[in-house]
């Protein structure tokens, strides 16, 4: 069983149960009843000690139910104790299998958008997809998605889970998407215009990702706001920034895990 779930959990007819999240230091949540929003700083005494942006500290108590992740109710518990050392993480928060050889590839695949979303599921996910045998291949845009679905030829043992960005009510992506009607595909997406933006902007340094205006591509007016120069330097800092899934927003993280457990299925 692989280390993250992100579906909610029912715990009956009518009442849904709120998750429980380790308050981790630098996770960002919001107390409802002040609106302070913050980075976990510590916890002591059954409390948990915020930073806002402005260096200010609150502390709250850890209440059932608490507090606001991402737009949802969560109750922030104490992290469990660090594993043994024999126990080693990987990048993507699963158990490292050490003194693994490569498994031989599996006929299933995961596509992905292009080659910087590639480097990045490689960065995080590397290691999980050797142990598993599964090969990451850029797709260069979802518009050949169905073309290259019946190019492929899926069947038990030979699924395909594709990754698009953008996949949001109304996008292009999802029109395209809603199409795709072939059991042994799972599509799952993130809302980011790009794959950069599903990298925490804490993790590059910077307070925010800048708004680009319509018309501009995307990617050459982020590396103009930021001074970054042309786009490829601009990736370069992107993807050495991310050290593992912590630096990560989690739409991202949920749609990559799905799709892995997806592809090995047996």
């Amino acid at each position: 069983m692989r280390s993250h779930s992100y579906d909610d959990v029912l715990a009956g007819p009518r009442r849904r149960k709120i998750p429980e999240v380790p308050a981790e230091a630098g996770l960002v949540v919001e107390e409802p009843g002040s609106g302070f929003c913050g980075a976990v700083v510590r916890l002591e005494y059954g409390n948990v000690v915020l930073e806002d942006r402005r260096g200010r500290h609150r502390v709250f108590p850890l209440a059932p139910a608490g507090f606001l992740l991402e737009g949802k109710a969560v109750t922030l518990v104490a992290p469990a104790a660090a594993p043994p050392p024999d126990r080693v993480i990987s990048k993507s928060g699963s158990v490292l299998v050490q003194g693994h050889q490569a498994r031989t590839a599996r006929d299933s695949r995961i596509w992905v958008e292009g080659k910087h979303d590639a480097e990045l599921v490689e960065r995080v996910w590397g290691h999980d997809l050797r142990v598993e045998g599964v090969v990451v291949e850029p797709l260069d845009g979802v518009d050949v998605l169905a073309e290259r679905i019946e190019e492929f030829g899926t069947g038990p043992g030979r699924r395909l889970g594709v990754l698009v960005d953008h996949l949001v009510a109304g996008s292009k992506e999802s029109r395209l998407v809603e199409r795709i009607r072939d059991e042994n595909v799972l599509v799952t997406g993130h809302p980011y215009v790009d794959i950069w933006q599903a990298v925490k902007p804490s993790a590059l340094g910077i307070a925010a990702w800048p708004e680009v205006p319509r018309g501009r591509p995307w990617k050459e007016g982020i590396c103009a706001a930021l001074g970054w120069g042309e786009p490829y330097e601009g990736w370069q800092r992107v993807l050495g920034a991310v050290g593992d899934f912590h630096d990560l927003e989690t739409p991202l993280i949920g749609a990559v895990e799905r799709l892995i457990d997806f592809v090995t299925e047996q």
